[in-house]
């Protein structure tokens, strides 16, 4: 994120502003998931995925007897998305975490994904407690959550992350409506979650944060 908070400018464009450094780290956190979780508006932005390519990451997950690739999951009640994103072409197993009104939309399509997970609430939105059982029932231990930030607050919002890892980069966006690592309804101060600092890093003029969830 921006010195001032934001992940993107107001009008939602991938975020360029971060170091070879930071993509590198990225990378890393990736490296050591079994999947990755990330929203529609995520995809539409970067149209792509991030892979693991470095051959020392590689080596370590094959060392823990981890697939070559995580699964990359992209979450989407209504699953409206071109298929015809570069993100097809990338050489990584995809899944879809949708509804049933959003999977109806891929059944002539199936081909672009490997498997659709279907969960639904009485809202018709994802049932993220269903859709952590059946991941975890499918031998998924380590998660990782790229965004957005609708995703991240979801998610926070079940209780459902863990950790966070948050790059604070030297530039500021400003904006009134740019999104912030979180979104959502918010919380009040009572309830809003309390993190406990694990690490911080300083390397060129970024910032590495890690954070760990207090319960």
């Amino acid at each position: 994120m921006t010195a001032d908070g934001k992940i993107a400018t107001e009008k939602r464009e991938a975020a360029r502003f971060a170091s070879e450094c930071d993509r590198a780290h990225l990378e890393k956190q990736i490296s050591l998931a079994d999947a990755v979780l990330f929203g529609a508006n995520t995809l539409r932005a970067y149209e792509t995925t991030l892979p693991v390519t470095d051959s020392s990451l590689l080596r370590a997950r094959q060392e823990r007897e981890q697939s070559p690739q995580p699964v990359q999951i992209v979450c989407s009640a209504t699953a409206e998305f071109s298929p015809k994103l570069r993100f097809f072409q990338q050489p990584v197993p995809r899944w879809l975490l949708t509804t049933p009104k959003g999977a109806a939309n891929w059944m002539d399509k199936q081909d672009q994904f490997q498997r659709l997970l279907v969960t639904e609430t009485t809202t018709n939105q994802v049932d993220w407690k269903a859709a952590f059982t059946q991941l975890s029932q499918l031998g998924f231990q380590r998660v990782a959550i790229l965004g957005g930030s609708e995703l991240v607050a979801s998610l926070l919002a079940v209780d459902f992350i863990d950790e966070f890892w948050l790059t604070v980069c030297p530039v500021i966006l400003a904006g009134t409506n740019a999104p912030t690592p979180v979104a959502g309804i918010g919380f009040t101060q009572a309830e809003a979650p309390k993190l406990q600092l694990l690490s911080v890093e300083k390397i060129a003029d970024e910032v590495f944060l890690h954070y760990r969830r207090q319960r």
